[in-house]
């Protein structure tokens, strides 16, 4: 204890997990007291010289670089939100061979420890209470396209300062003021490039499809509500669930309808039950469904479409109009999912030209048994769930009004959009991006950029400027539209045809390097590119686009190209993405 970091002197060791290490700290610029979080994944890194954090070895450098840029991207996210029962991040910063978060110091005790010191299982009330500043926080959470993935009672804290302070229990008619701790974002991505899964999960909380996500096990706002019930259901019957997997072949657990109806009302226990079914389908998609069971409503539920795996390509047979055979096909094809990932648009790519006249752009403000059950059992999530259709006065009112947005309003900010496009990727596709120099001398020093992929596929790069008051498509650009990249190989950005250098002001610019499997069809994403060397998006028309978008894609990220093969258009889905910054500052 005793080190420094930035304006943060440790004061105190407060936790470490398998994935950071928390600290407390003396704020020295502003006089107060905060918690720390570092970026030092146990199986994966070590302490070095001094504060540095380094991999333990090569081989686990590219799952240590994946830790970091998830970690890095949840602290901006949280960051962006302003809500009680979220956690509040003051600022963030990468050094060290690693990332810090600064956050306040929360004072309480977590659920788990609440539940076990009071010894009896937690009523009704009490629960409703906890239960509804947790749905309004999910609910921002899910807007935003972010998931919390690890939701459980050890992850949620109950503050009570004066009572934490003096070291007592609260008692059961205390009003609970909850926040969520630990997003499992970072845990995900590791997990995902390791296999070690059972590190990674808590076993009773976590629902089948973050084991494996397959066609028909996507993630998405029903893999939080799972969580969640599982810790209610845990909360009122006193014992933990049976782990997902041990449920998907053959489901003995008790209902907590079962386990608690003598103490809680049939409406809360159902909901509860509900939101614990194995089938992803089976659960409410959204808060809102959650939050109407809760409340004894009824809204129809929403089914989730099977996607496309990320090694799956679409095939749409290449039609003859003139066929006999094709003239009886339907006048209109039947829209588009709602839950579909991308759009895909029939159309042979023109060739690549890339600019040679050497002009220069200015940086415009720039476990096998697990696996087995998972794969054994996928018929069992090929049937739809049932559903009957609502009561014509539900229908009604769940209606959207004229004009409304098909999802919840989010504010638009460049920043939100460009996480917005990090949270959208497969980490399956893994994107390495370095800058040579992370500091720029504005007016002096250019941009250079160093990218590979796990996967062959199209560059998109995005940035937002030091101010974030523009948004660009940095590449490709006018000057050089050849942005192919094979699996493995080093790009380096830009070429000699263009060349960027920072513009100021001094700040720090965060750019989105998007690969794409496909090529993309970026003219319906509002993208203006007409007398333009770097293509920028028009701010309003990308809030309009934002506030109405109809589905998790990003509405900036265009739509996927096919490519015609054998009589066939063949479109490969997904994409992966890292952010990076940039800092911009003054000098000679």
């Amino acid at each position: 204890m005793g080190s420094r970091l930035q304006e943060f002197e440790i004061e105190a060791l407060l936790g470490e997990g398998g994935f950071s290490i928390v600290y407390r700290a003396r704020d020295t610029l502003l006089g107060r007291t905060v918690a720390l979080k570092e970026y030092l994944p146990a199986s994966q890194a070590r302490r070095g010289t001094g504060l540095r954090v380094t991999p333990r070895s090569p081989r686990h450098e590219p799952t240590f670089q994946l830790g970091l840029r998830s970690f890095v991207n949840e602290a901006q996210l949280l960051a962006s939100f302003d809500h009680p029962a979220l956690v509040k991040v003051y600022r963030f910063w990468e050094g060290n061979g690693t990332a810090y978060m600064v956050m306040p110091l929360y004072e309480g005790q977590t659920l788990i420890e609440w539940l076990r010191a009071r010894n009896a299982p937690a009523g009704e009330a009490w629960l409703r209470g906890l239960l509804a500043p947790l749905l309004d926080a999910l609910e921002l959470m899910h807007g935003n396209h972010c998931y919390h993935r690890d939701i459980a009672p050890d992850n949620v804290l109950l503050l009570d300062p004066a009572r934490a302070r003096a070291g007592s229990t609260l008692a059961d008619d205390d009003a609970p003021h909850p926040v969520l701790l630990d997003f499992g974002a970072a845990r995900r991505v590791i997990g995902d490039a390791t296999q070690a899964l059972t590190a990674i999960l808590k076993p009773g909380f976590a629902p089948i499809e973050q084991y494996s996500e397959t066609q028909h096990l996507r993630q998405g706002p029903w893999t939080d509500i799972y969580a969640l019930c599982a810790l209610l259901y845990h909360a009122v019957t006193g014992r933990a669930p049976i782990p997902s997997v041990g449920r998907l072949l053959h489901d003995e657990l008790v209902p907590a309808a079962t386990l608690a109806g003598a103490r809680c009302s049939a409406t809360f226990l159902r909901a509860i039950d509900l939101g614990m079914a194995v089938k992803p389908q089976d659960r409410p998609q959204s808060v809102r469904e959650l939050r109407a069971l809760f409340d004894g409503d009824a809204l129809k539920p929403t089914v989730i479409l099977p996607v496309l795996p990320l090694e799956a390509s679409v095939e749409v047979e290449a039609l003859d109009p003139t066929s006999p055979s094709n003239a009886q096909q339907p006048a209109a094809a039947a829209p588009e999912p709602p839950e579909a990932r991308t759009v895909a648009q029939v159309r042979t790519p023109s060739s690549s030209q890339t600019g040679t006249d050497g002009r220069r752009a200015p940086w415009v403000p720039i476990a096998a048994t697990t696996a087995a059950a998972i794969v054994g059992g996928a018929w069992y999530f090929a049937t739809p769930r049932p559903a009957p259709p609502p009561p014509p006065e539900v229908a009604a009112a769940a209606a959207p009004a004229p004009g409304a947005p098909k999802t919840p309003a989010v504010p638009f900010s460049v920043l939100a959009a460009l996480n917005d496009i990090v949270q959208g990727a497969d980490p399956q596709v893994q994107v390495d991006v370095r800058a040579d120099k992370p500091t720029l001398r504005i007016g002096h020093e250019p941009l250079r950029l160093r990218l590979r992929s796990s996967h062959a596929g199209y560059v998109y790069v995005y940035t937002g400027g030091t101010e974030k008051s523009h948004f660009y498509l940095l590449f490709p650009n006018r000057l050089d539209r050849n942005n192919r990249i094979e699996a493995g190989t080093e790009l380096a950005l830009p070429r000699p045809s263009w060349n960027i250098t920072a513009a100021g002001p001094p700040g720090v610019n965060q750019i989105v390097v998007l690969v794409s499997r496909s090529r993309r069809d970026l003219s319906g994403s509002g993208i203006q590119e007409a007398g333009r060397d770097i293509p920028e998006f028009d701010l309003e028309d990308a809030a309009r686009r934002w506030a109405g978008r109809e589905s998790a894609t990003s509405p900036f990220i265009g739509a996927l190209e096919c490519r015609a093969e054998a009589g066939r258009f063949v479109c490969p889905e997904g994409y992966g993405a890292r952010m990076i910054e940039v800092e911009e500052v003054s000098g000679p």
